[in-house]
C-alpha cells in the first residue's frame, strides 16, 4: 500500500474526518451555548473550526521553516481547552476567548525549543505509561456516546447500546475477512453500516443537511476585535503548555508507529506548528487544537502512515468550513455509531502503549512502581468528579487533570528511582525505537 491511488487516499482522508468530526463538533456544542452565543453563532462557530483544524493539519503534516512534524498527524481542538474557555468566556466574551487563544498560541511556538528539549525525559516506560492512560482515559467517551451521548433525552436505550454493538461486530467481522485497501477503511465500512441500521431506529436524520447553506465563507475576526486579559492569556497558555507536553508523548507514538525518528528538533517543530495553529485558530475564530489521539489510533489501526492521506483530510476539513451543506453530512452519522467505532480505535492506543513498555526492563522495581503509582494516579483522577473543587480554578485545571498528572508523576518518579538521562542516553532511545522497527 505504498502507491496510494487518489481515490484511496481521498477516502482514508474521509475515514479521518469522520472520526474526528464528532471531537471537532463537540468542543463549540459545548463551549457556544455556555458563554451565550445564539444557535446561527454557534453554526459559524462550528464551520470556523473545522477550517482552524485543516489549517493546522497541514501545517503540522506538510511542515516547513521549522514547522511541523511531517507526521500522519491530525490537529483537532483539544478537550481539555473547554473549561478553561467557557470559564473566560462568560467573564469577557468571546472575544476574549479568541485574543488568550492567538496570544498562548504565539507564546507555544516561541517556547518550542525549550518545551521540546524535554523529550530525553521521555522513555519507553515513561511515554509507554502516558500513551495508557489517555487511551484509558477516552475509554468511557466511547462508553458515553454509545450509550446515547452524555445528557441526551435516550442516554442508556437498549437500543442505542444494540447499535454500537452492531457497528463494533461489523468493523471486527470486516476486519478479518477484508484484505489491503478494504481491509484499511473497515472502520468507514462500518460507520456506514452502523447508519444504515441506525436510520431503520429513526436515528439518522437529514433535518441539518437541508437547513444548511451551501457556501460561507471565513472571516477572520468574526465575532469582532480580540481582546486581551493578563489573567486569560496565563490560563491559557497554562492549558497549551499541557497540551505540548501530552502531544510529545503522542508524536513519539507516531513515530513509532511509522518507523520514523522522532529527535528533539522534530518534537521542537512539531510544538512550533501546534502553537501556530493555534495562534491561526484565535484569528480564526477558533480553538487550541493538538494532535487527535484518536487518529493516532486509526494510524495504529488501519497501518496507513502516508502522509497523504492526512492531507488531504486538512484539505477536506478547510471545505467542510467553507460548505456547511457538505459538512451537515457528517452530523447523519448517530452517537452510538461513533461509539462502537471508538472502542477499537482507543484500545489500539493501549496496544501501542504496551509495546512502548515492553522496550522499557519491567523486571526491574523503579519500572514497575514508576508505572503502577503514575498510571494508577493519572487513571484515578480522570474517574473521579469535583475532588479538587476546593483549590483555585487555575490549580484546579492542573490538578484535577489525569492526563497531566499522571504525566508529572510518572516524569518525577523516573528521574528519582532512574536518574537522569544523559543526551547519549536519549540519543540511544530514540534510534533503539527505530531500530526495532525495522527489525
Amino acid at each position: 500500500m505504498n502507491q496510494l491511488s487518489k481515490a484511496k487516499i481521498l477516502m482514508l482522508g474521509f475515514q479521518h474526518v469522520c472520526v474526528m468530526y464528532g471531537g471537532a463538533v463537540a468542543v463549540p456544542l459545548m463551549i457556544g451555548p455556555a458563554i451565550g452565543l445564539t444557535p446561527e453563532e454557534i453554526v459559524y462557530l462550528i464551520a470556523f473550526d473545522l477550517f482552524a483544524c485543516g489549517i493546522a493539519t497541514c501545517i503540522q503534516v506538510i511542515g516547513g521553516f521549522g514547522f511541523g512534524i511531517k507526521l500522519p498527524a491530525l490537529m483537532a481542538t483539544s478537550f481539555i481547552v473547554v473549561e478553561p474557555i467557557i470559564a473566560i468566556g462568560k467573564e469577557y466574551g468571546i472575544t476574549g476567548v479568541l485574543g488568550s487563544v492567538a496570544v498562548s498560541g504565539l507564546i507555544i511556538a516561541l517556547a518550542a525549543p525549550l518545551i521540546g528539549r524535554l523529550s530525553i525525559f521521555f522513555p519507553p516506560v515513561v511515554t509507554g505509561s502516558i500513551i495508557l492512560i489517555i487511551g484509558a482515559s477516552l475509554m468511557p467517551v466511547a462508553m458515553k456516546n454509545a450509550a446515547g451521548g452524555e445528557g441526551s433525552a435516550s442516554f442508556g436505550d437498549p437500543t442505542n447500546l444494540l447499535l454500537a454493538a452492531i457497528t463494533l461486530v461489523s468493523f471486527l467481522v470486516l476486519n478479518v475477512l477484508l484484505k489491503g485497501f478494504m481491509k484499511a477503511i473497515a472502520l468507514l465500512l462500518a460507520l456506514v453500516i452502523g447508519s444504515v441500521v441506525g436510520n431503520f431506529f429513526g436515528l439518522v436524520s437529514a433535518e441539518a443537511v437541508a437547513n444548511a447553506s451551501w457556501f460561507s465563507m471565513v472571516q477572520p475576526f468574526h465575532f469582532g476585535t480580540p481582546t486581551f486579559q493578563v489573567s486569560s492569556i496565563i490560563t491559557m497558555s497554562i492549558i497549551s503548555l499541557i497540551v505540548a507536553i501530552e502531544s510529545i508523548g503522542v508524536f513519539i507514538a507516531l513515530g513509532e508507529i511509522c518507523k520514523q525518528d522522532v529527535d528533539r528538533k522534530a518534537i521542537t517543530k512539531g510544538i512550533r506548528a501546534e502553537g501556530l495553529g493555534s495562534m491561526l485558530s484565535g484569528i480564526f475564530n477558533s480553538f487550541n487544537h493538538s494532535t487527535f489521539s484518536q487518529n493516532v489510533g486509526l494510524v495504529m489501526l488501519t497501518r496507513v502512515t502516508d502522509r497523504a492521506v492526512v492531507i488531504c483530510a486538512g484539505v477536506i476539513l478547510l471545505i467542510l468550513g467553507l460548505v456547511p451543506k457538505v459538512s451537515a453530512i457528517t452530523t447523519m452519522i448517530p452517537t452510538p455509531v461513533l461509539g462502537g467505532a471508538m472502542i477499537p480505535m482507543f484500545g489500539m492506543l493501549m496496544v501501542a502503549a504496551l509495546q512502548m513498555l515492553v522496550k522499557a526492563d519491567m523486571t526491574k522495581p523503579s519500572n514497575q512502581l514508576i508505572v503502577a503509582v503514575g498510571v494508577g494516579i493519572g487513571l484515578a483522577i480522570k474517574g473521579s468528579h469535583g475532588v479538587f473543587d476546593a483549590l483555585p480554578e487555575t490549580a484546579r485545571l492542573l490538578v484535577g487533570n489525569g492526563v497531566v498528572m499522571g504525566t508529572f508523576t510518572l516524569l518525577i518518579l523516573n528521574l528519582v528511582l532512574n536518574g537522569k538521562p544523559s543526551k547519549d542516553d536519549a540519543h540511544a532511545h530514540h534510534h533503539g525505537h527505530a531500530e526495532t522497527k525495522a527489525s
